[in-house]
């Protein structure tokens, strides 16, 4: 007698083994059709798997993200079956699934093109629709490396080569493809309906320059075809956001050969980034925080003591002056605890909260690097708080509060909490950990946070919230956190003087609101696909003539502009009033303010808005007091 738990706490009893997919089958014929795989004790199977004795069983289908997981590996074992059907001489060697989608790698003889592209795909939908089984076999290692080298697969043969020698590997055949996998897989090819191959690009044979090149084809696959088609919408809307081609049109920054990884940002681009950094900066005084300022390049020794040298010292900047070796920082931390230990300090002066616009150095591989998303110099809106144990709770409400505002002020209101907890591989007490997983959590309770838990996610030292942010099309970027951290304070000697007299250690966090200011400017440009909102637009107006006998007026209105405070450029070229309109629009300026004969006449101007929309006109008075709304609000 076999008996299966279900996820609803039901037990079924079954007088010999059961397969998943007969377990399916006994609950309902829509389960059985819709069952992917099954959950046992934990552990993603294949319906085929046999149940021998009591476990827990869950049904797995296209709705969870385990199904969907299924669904992207078995597209890529489909993917490597149409090629190698139109194209019998190309070499599959790997395909793992990815985020929102799946690659696999080819050695072929030339390269391939976006017809053989159509071509595989359509074959792909081809052998979808045969459905033909997905079979599971188990061989010993030896006798998989003599199969896949008889079938000319050399690729293969050297990855299983690499497994020890007395275990077995798992194949999965459809037709006539078999791979090497440890699955698990769809029942069959039939299951796999919703794809799309998206691009080819070059990838070495395991990661290593020395070897061949290969030919790595990416592809999506989804569950639906409406969730295809939104992803496919969501690729051409991020397209047109693109920060880099924004970056371009909008003359705001630009990345050059001469200083791989870093930013040469144009006036307008430099604007956008002050308004940025001044805005957090009054963050900063209006909640408590010292600003500081710590050098760049730090002794060698001290990252050891840190322990960032042996963790960090390949993606390190170092110099030599003086036989002393030094390196650019990579992190703001141990800076401040230098400043920290600055004089004795008292339980009265904590909590004690510093934070430094700290411009940090790491050495990226070229192939990370991705406009001003991910750069080798950044500066980041750093901050630590140095406090008691008790105090932890507290500060992570008032962070999460003070993170919440300045995400609205951005445009942002969709934010994802996460709480990483304790890892494998730690350091400190179980109740030490248990206090500061428990102050954490109960910050963000309190803070009226929805969050979920990353088991082991956390690091080495302590927990810590991660803050992402959900933008207008739907993407996630992972920009604010709170980590807790007694580690540190203790490699620096960081100490205080408690109530009763004696020295103790303060609880370090490292906290971050928008993380390094590029890639959140990044970020912003995408979120409004260049069209800022006009307390950060580089340019807030633009003032045009029709004619230049309305210039003097037009340069007049421009100076009382100015005088606001207000960011204003003019343009009085002898061009018809059209094609002026339509050129600062594409500049994506919030207003643009017109003027002939009758607004010259009546001390008016003509307003537009953002969007081709036509304000009528006003008098200058009640533009300005609008724009000053506008920016007080941050629209």
């Amino acid at each position: 007698m076999v008996q299966i738990t279900l996820p609803d706490g039901s037990l079924r009893e079954y007088p010999s083994p059961v397969t998943v997919a007969e377990v399916a089958a006994s609950i309902g014929a829509g389960l059985a059709k819709a069952a992917l795989g099954g959950k046992v004790d934990g552990q993603l199977v294949d319906t085929s798997f046999m149940l021998t004795q009591n476990a827990k069983l869950s049904i797995i289908t296209a709705k969870e993200a385990d199904g969907l997981e299924l669904i992207r590996h078995s597209t890529a074992h489909l993917l490597a079956y149409a090629v190698k059907s139109l194209f019998p001489q190309a070499q599959v060697t790997i395909g793992p699934v990815i985020e929102n989608g799946f690659y696999y790698d080819f050695s072929f003889e030339r390269p391939f093109t976006p017809d053989d592209l159509t071509a595989i795909e359509k074959r792909m939908s081809e052998l979808a629709n045969k459905d033909e089984l997905v079979v599971r076999r188990v061989l010993p290692r030896d006798e998989a490396v003599a199969y896949f080298k008889s079938l000319g697969e050399h690729y293969k043969a050297e990855i299983i080569q690499s497994i020890p020698a007395n275990e077995d590997v798992s194949l999965y055949r459809e037709g006539e493809f078999e791979d090497l996998c440890r699955g698990p897989h769809v029942p069959s090819t039939g299951k796999l309906k919703h794809f799309k191959l998206m691009k080819v690009a070059g990838a070495y044979w395991r990661g290593d320059s020395k070897n061949e090149m290969l030919q790595r084809i990416y592809g999506t696959a989804w569950a639906s075809k409406e969730d295809l088609q939104l992803y496919l919408t969501q690729l051409e809307e991020a397209e047109k956001r693109d920060h880099r081609k924004l970056g371009r049109e909008l003359d705001l920054f630009h990345i050059d050969e001469h200083s791989p990884g870093t930013v040469f940002w144009h006036p307008k681009g430099w604007t956008l980034w002050q308004e940025v950094e001044q805005y957090m900066r009054q963050v900063y005084r209006q909640n408590g925080y010292q600003e500081v300022k710590a050098p760049q390049i730090l002794d060698q020794g001290l990252w050891e003591k840190t322990g960032h040298w042996d963790k960090y010292r390949e993606n390190m900047f170092v110099t030599e002056s003086e036989k002393r070796d030094f390196a650019l920082k990579p992190m703001n931390c141990p800076g401040h605890i230098i400043i920290y230990n600055q004089g004795i300090k008292s339980y009265r002066d904590l909590p004690l909260r510093l934070g430094e616009f700290g411009q940090c150095h790491r050495n990226e591989p070229s192939g990370g690097l991705h406009g001003i998303m991910r750069v080798r110099a950044f500066t980041q809106d750093d901050g630590h708080i140095f406090c008691t144990e008790e105090q932890i709770q507290s500060e992570v409400i008032a962070f999460t509060t003070l993170l919440q505002k300045v995400y609205k002020d951005f445009g942002f209101n969709d934010i994802i909490y996460k709480l990483s907890t304790r890892p494998e591989k730690r350091i400190g007490t179980e109740e030490s950990w248990d206090r500061a997983e428990n102050a954490l959590a109960e910050g963000l309770k309190a803070s009226g946070c929805q969050f979920e838990y990353l088991p082991g996610e956390g690091a080495f030292y302590g927990p810590k919230i991660e803050y992402t942010l959900k933008d207008a099309i739907g993407r996630e970027w992972q920009c604010g956190t709170i980590q807790v951290d007694p580690n540190m304070p203790e490699r620096l000697d960081a100490a205080y003087v408690g109530e009763d007299g004696a020295r103790h250690r303060p609880i370090m966090l490292h906290r971050a609101i928008v993380g390094s200011l590029e890639r959140f400017i990044g970020i912003l440009i995408e979120q409004h696909a260049g069209a800022l909102p006009v307390w950060l637009a580089p340019l807030q107006v633009a003032v045009l003539n029709i004619t230049d006998a309305q210039a003097e007026y037009a340069l007049s209105v421009v100076k009382k502009l100015k005088n606001q405070g207000f960011r204003v450029v003019y343009d009085l070229r002898n061009e018809k009033i059209t094609y002026k309109i339509r050129e600062h629009s594409m500049q994506k300026l919030p207003y643009i303010l017109v003027m002939g004969d009758k607004e010259m006449a009546a001390g008016t101007v003509a307003v537009r808005a953002r969007g081709n929309t036509d304000l009528g006109v006003m008098t200058l008075e009640a533009f300005s007091q609008k724009l000053a709304s506008d920016i007080d609000s941050k629209h």
